[in-house]
């Protein structure tokens, strides 16, 4: 369009009135047709993300959907893509409550007389000879009416605004509108048989499918909101040496703001006084949280842990990693194509076809000499035996029963859009904390050696047993709250050993705690920190701690050394223990022809140990990754011609879940990753993604054949309601028990 791409900015608006993907292609080509705009339409948040030159007004974008027959709004709080209206669910229950009672009398024609008989006081000389010419026929035509010209009013708005363009929604229109037009002068001439309820039955089966769409579309964009929900409302600023209490919008780049100890960190920055343990998992993934001082860089939204921070703000708004973060899942999640698209796709052929053909068999029937009753029938026929409620039932029908079949077996259908990519995945991208491993940090390892406290003499001869000596790791360890120490003290309390006294205790972050420890008789200094630590202020390492340190580190534990006065006796191997299955799921994934890649925010060291214990190549493995790295990686595989499934369990997952072709998240994650992903595992085993990519195979098929039986139906009965061998009546029929029969293919998942 000949504007640099550095001119463009970013634009959300709302959408409203979209009722299938044929509307998505309508508002995406009105706003591209503007010049230097690229736009994307989410169908499942009903938004639109455009990228527009600086000089262009969010008006003119506007206006052109507006012209295209749709209200759209700009929204700067991305939190709204998340909110879904409640309308759907009102309407179905609306639909349903007047047309149980049109179809009750509609079948059974003793109550049509005894229903005449009651409105007309007439039982006596009551007229058979026309049953349907009747006060009854007008009770069937009142309570079809709410339904047809009311409720279904959406349907019918978007019929006339994709007229040049036909959809599904242009069928359930003439169709219902026929029908229901043809009862009223029926009933009112004696004309013939009224089909009102045959009008209410197709709104009301349409709209049952699309609330459970909704439904499904409604748990797809909860991820934004909760990655929103992160984010502080007010932070702590210092302002002219005092605390001022302020929303976080008022915040700006340089202002110096607190972070106490269990508070979220407002936004990102650089730490100018204090120091603490900080809970990094959001950004990078790693469980083990990082030690910050004076000069390191933080994250907005990470946890402080254990001490008090002044941090200045070197990014606000959107240029946060976390808003990034939020940017990259509204964009993958725009991009990816729904499966029910194809029913629209063959609509924009078949609709006009249908359409033809129905205003064809009236004029066939009628200039053949045949009654304007038979040709209004055998045309409403063809419209109503069109009618797509088995097409709009396919999808979400299927998808209903496999969530039930694999909610039993602890697996959630998030997103059916992407199951057709189940069958050709050929490489998935593992997380590694909380998906091949179980994402607590425990004790993996303790190694006591007494002889190590020779140096320490005779006066602490009686007191080097191992009970004494991992209760004094104990009492230093249970006075502060680094993940680390939390660790080490569960392991020796679980043993019923208990803590003792401790004066003089000290933290010094990123080495370790120290305290004069009283044993009785005697009170050592008792020092638990990193090897490096400790071995600045200790003897030499006795050869079996140095190897117990060895080996603990070439499995990428985090390793906690325990000294009595200068004098290491113990070392605790600390780390995130790999899952029983994970070793067997990757030999299953290789298996099925699929390439497992270990992609982690962890060092290299772990990453590799890691890779190394369940089987995944050295070579296919990428560690220290942040966010846009996990994107870029799913994004270079896909380049490759792969299609790829990612597995995760963080935040830091979100985006990369939202871009590959097939997510599947961890239940035992964050609500984010959960909510970005396609199928969610509520049971902690790895395994349970193989079970997933089987039920998705399993839906996919069904699926298909729904919707080719839909198809097949509508090719099958068309002809022979236009041949005037069904009656409006037995069409309404036949495509219930289409829709019926879409209903019971789906049950074969269970």
């Amino acid at each position: 369009m000949g504007n640099n791409s550095s001119a463009l900015e970013p634009l959300t608006l709302r959408i409203e009135g979209m009722t299938c993907s044929s509307c998505v292609a309508s508002i995406e080509r009105a706003l591209n047709e503007l010049p230097g705009v690229t736009a994307t339409v989410n169908f499942a948040t009903e938004t639109a993300h455009v990228m527009v030159p600086a000089e262009m007004n969010s008006k003119e974008l506007i206006g052109a959907i507006k012209s295209a027959g749709y209200t759209a709004r700009e929204i700067s709080d991305t939190s709204q893509v998340a909110l879904h209206s409640k309308k759907s669910a009102w309407a179905l229950f609306m639909s349903v409550f007047f047309t149980a009672p049109v179809l009750a009398i509609s079948m059974n024609m003793s109550w049509h007389h005894l229903i005449d008989a009651w409105i007309l006081g007439q039982l006596d000389n009551f007229n058979l000879a026309h049953p349907l010419y009747s006060a009854s026929s007008w009770l069937i035509i009142g309570l079809s009416a709410p339904v047809v010209l009311f409720i279904a009013l959406p349907i019918h708005r978007a019929a006339i605004r994709n007229i040049a363009h036909p959809t599904m929604d242009t069928l359930i229109t003439l169709g219902s509108l026929s029908a229901f037009g043809w009862s009223i002068y029926a009933n009112s001439a004696g004309a013939g048989d009224v089909y009102a309820e045959v009008s209410a039955t197709v709104i009301t089966f349409v709209i049952a499918g699309r609330f459970l769409e909704s439904r499904a579309k409604k748990r797809a964009s909860s991820a934004l909101s909760t990655l929103l929900a992160l984010g502080t409302k007010e932070v702590s600023v210092l302002r002219n040496g005092e605390i001022v209490l302020i929303p976080i919008a008022h915040l700006e780049v340089g202002d110096e703001f607190i972070a106490k100890p269990g508070e979220r960190i407002a936004t990102d920055g650089i730490v100018i006084s204090g120091a603490s343990a900080v809970d990094n998992s959001m950004l990078t993934g790693e469980s083990m949280p990082i030690d910050v001082a004076v000069g390191s860089l933080v994250i907005g939204s990470s946890l402080n842990r254990n001490g008090r921070l002044v941090i200045r703000a070197t990014r606000i708004g959107s240029d946060t990693e976390l808003a990034r973060i939020t940017a990259m899942v509204i964009s993958a999640q725009g991009t990816k194509a729904p499966i029910q698209r194809l029913a629209d796709r063959i609509a924009a052929v078949f609709v006009p076809i249908v359409t033809l053909l129905a205003i064809g068999t009236f004029f066939a029937w009628r200039y053949t000499e045949h009654s304007l009753t038979l040709s209004i029938s055998s045309a409403i026929a063809v419209l109503v035996i069109a009618c797509p409620c088995a097409l709009g039932l396919a999808t979400p029908v299927a998808l209903l029963v496999a969530s039930g079949r694999g909610a039993q077996r602890g697996i959630v259908i998030a997103q059916p859009r992407v199951l057709e990519l189940a069958r050709k995945v050929d490489s998935v991208i593992l997380d590694k904390t909380g998906t091949l491993t179980d994402g607590t940090m425990s004790v993996q390892n303790a190694t006591i050696v007494v002889e190590a406290g020779a140096p320490l003499g005779s006066k602490y001869s009686e007191l080097l047993r191992e009970p004494i000596i991992l209760s004094s790791a104990l009492s230093i360890e249970s006075q502060t709250d680094h993940p680390v120490a939390g660790a080490v003290a569960s392991f020796i309390s679980s043993q019923g050993i208990k803590p003792t006294t401790v004066t003089e205790f000290s933290v010094t972050p990123g080495a370790g705690a120290a305290g004069r420890v009283n044993l009785g008789t005697n009170s050592p200094v008792v020092l638990v920190g990193s090897p490096i630590a400790v071995a600045h202020s200790s003897t030499p390492f006795h050869p079996r701690i140095a190897d117990a340190i060895s080996h603990a580190q070439s499995q990428g534990h985090t390793v906690a050394v325990l000294a009595w006065d200068g004098v290491a006796v113990a070392v605790f191997a600390v780390g995130d223990r790999i899952k029983a299955d994970a070793e067997q799921t990757i030999r299953k994934f290789k298996e099925l022809g699929i390439e497992p890649w270990l992609v982690s925010g962890d060092s290299v060291e772990v990453c590799l140990a890691v890779a190394l214990h369940v089987g995944i190549a050295p070579d296919h493995v990428v560690a220290g990754a942040l966010p846009q790295d996990k994107v870029n990686h799913v994004k270079l595989l896909q380049g490759q011609g792969h299609k790829v499934l990612m597995v995760g369990d963080g935040i830091n997952d979100a985006a990369g879940l939202a871009t590959s072709d097939l997510s599947i998240a961890m239940g035992t994650g964050t609500d984010t990753a959960i909510a970005a992903a396609d199928i969610t595992l509520m049971k902690p085993d790895l395994h349970g993604v193989i079970d997933a990519l089987w039920l998705s195979k399993k839906t996919l098929r069904v699926i298909r054949g729904n919707l080719a039986w839909a198809f097949a139906y509508n090719v099958a009965g068309l002809p022979i309601a236009a041949l005037g061998l069904l009656s409006p009546m037995y069409a309404a029929g036949a495509m219930a028990l289409s829709s019926l029969f879409v209903v019971a293919n789906s049950l074969r998942i269970k």
